[in-house]
């Protein structure tokens, strides 16, 4: 049905007789999902052969599984009630009798049964024919659809760089855990090629309401992909050999020895506001600045209300850790890079009513903020990532 923009058109639709009513997208079951992925896996054979799956001994194990379940399908009812309207090959035109199969016996281990074949058994035909849920296979398809890279020339000595940083230490590889976070410009080993986040799209509510991002991945084969992160954490899953791509050390943070930089004395300080602001004040306790001085915190602080760095309110300082020999340009970089994941998106006005966006405060819990510091005490921080969802600490070593 066409947009209708004006209450004239919705009213003359109305006098017509013509239900101008949006009637929402109805919500499948997971089983009808699993139905739906099913009948696309034979839809696709079709189109690759130019000819429906058949039956025969002699046949290919993959063609029979689906010249079997093409049958099942056919005389479930139920199963023909959920799939004619996508059947766009007419492969449900068949047999007279319906209603003789149920839906729960659709499994692969029933078809392959029916083929002689015992699924109990730990081989790889039942790996290999086990039904992809609908989700699977798109995120399969889109690792899949790359595209050349126009702008490479700008990916390239990234990619030379990285490659020199492993083969001298600077860079190391650990073993990608699984829904682990991921960031722009984090570089990963996906399928024997190395890729890189270039691109990270605004957040938005995907499927089964978890957080989605839009990425663009440019791989080391000047080819580029339009993916979502969840598919791209998946592939990551997926593919038993992929890798993270550490960054390189920023050198001792704690080190013996002073260098021009370095700092006789100092603090990592961490701060709660005491601001109004709804959501500051729905979350207070959440919501933490980490900043790092060589000074007296105290006196840092005194004019925190007329500073937008503080977000135009007094501040207490909930923490404090005194370091000796501190590169704090380095320090602090580290801390704010670690949790970017988590930094605070919210706009305010400074006092002449410019519209100001701090980037020193971040939705972390004070004892993870803890724990991370500790991390780069012990100098093991390059093991772990913030995951923002369940705001905890997580391992990237192997085990």
């Amino acid at each position: 049905m066409p947009k209708y923009t004006t209450e004239a058109d919705l009213d003359l639709l109305g006098e017509l007789g013509i239900d101008t009513a949006v009637t929402p997208a109805a919500k499948r079951s997971p089983k009808e999902e699993r139905i739906i992925a099913g009948f696309e896996e034979i839809e696709r054979f079709v189109e690759e052969h130019g000819r429906r799956p058949q039956h025969g001994e002699d046949g290919d194990i993959f063609e029979r599984l689906y010249a079997v379940r093409l049958d099942c399908l056919r005389e479930s009812e139920e199963c023909r009630e959920v799939l004619l309207p996508l059947d766009s090959h007419s492969l449900l035109e068949a047999g007279a009798d319906t209603n003789l199969v149920e839906a729960e016996a659709l499994t692969d281990e029933a078809l392959l049964a029916s083929l002689g074949v015992d699924a109990t058994q730990d081989n790889d035909v039942t790996q290999l024919t086990h039904v992809r849920s609908r989700q699977e296979i798109k995120a399969a398809e889109e690792i899949a659809q790359r595209t050349p890279c126009e702008d490479f020339d700008d990916f390239e000595p990234i990619f030379k760089k990285v490659q020199r940083e492993l083969e001298t230490g600077e860079r190391k590889t650990l073993k990608y855990q699984d829904n682990a976070e991921v960031n722009q410009g984090d570089l990963f080993i996906l399928d024997g090629h190395k890729v890189i986040v270039a691109e990270m799209g605004e957040p938005f509510v995907g499927e089964h309401g978890r957080p989605d991002r839009r990425l663009r991945v440019v791989y080391d084969n000047a080819t580029e992909s339009d993916l979502l992160l969840r598919s791209l954490q998946r592939a990551l899953n997926k593919d038993k050999a992929s890798r993270r791509i550490t960054t390189p050390d920023l050198g001792p943070l704690f080190s013996g020895t002073e260098a021009d930089d370095d700092l006789p004395t100092g603090y990592i300080y961490i701060l709660r506001s005491q601001s109004e602001h709804p959501f500051i004040a729905e979350h207070r306790s959440l919501i933490h600045k980490i900043g790092v001085t060589g000074g007296d915190v105290k006196s840092r602080i005194a004019n925190a209300k007329k500073d937008s760095t503080y977000l135009l309110a007094d501040v207490d300082i909930v923490a404090t850790f005194k370091l000796v020999n501190i590169n704090r340009k380095g320090l602090e970089s580290l801390l704010h890079k670690f949790f970017s994941s988590a930094r605070l998106e919210l706009e305010l006005k400074d006092r002449f009513g410019n519209p100001v966006k701090p980037k020193e405060w971040f939705f972390v819990p004070l004892e993870v903020i803890e724990e991370a510091i500790e991390k780069i005490k012990a100098g093991t921080i390059n093991r772990f990532c913030y995951d923002r969802e369940t705001a905890r600490l997580t391992s990237l070593d192997s085990h």
